[in-house]
């Protein structure tokens, strides 16, 4: 399969993967809270999904998104 160079890169990055695990744990404790009845965590846990999406935000802004000037690129093969 050819390398497209205008590929995005499917979200491979720091920026991405941070985001995504941070978001991960957060529906993964919400889900687990809302079964024990616990509204407040399941709110804390929606929160934390909110904080999960602007680390991503702002960890793209600062260059560790896909494309950015503080990761290096690995060539695809």
């Amino acid at each position: 399969m050819a390398h497209d160079a205008n590929e995005p890169g499917h979200g491979n990055s720091p920026a991405a993967w941070t985001a995504v695990v941070i978001m991960l744990v957060a529906f993964a404790a919400g889900t687990v809270f809302f079964w024990l009845d616990l509204p407040a965590l399941v709110w804390a846990s929606a929160a934390l999904l909110v904080v999960g999406l602007l680390v991503g935000i702002l960890l793209k802004k600062l260059g560790y998104g896909v494309g950015g000037d503080r990761i290096t690129q690995k060539a695809h093969e």
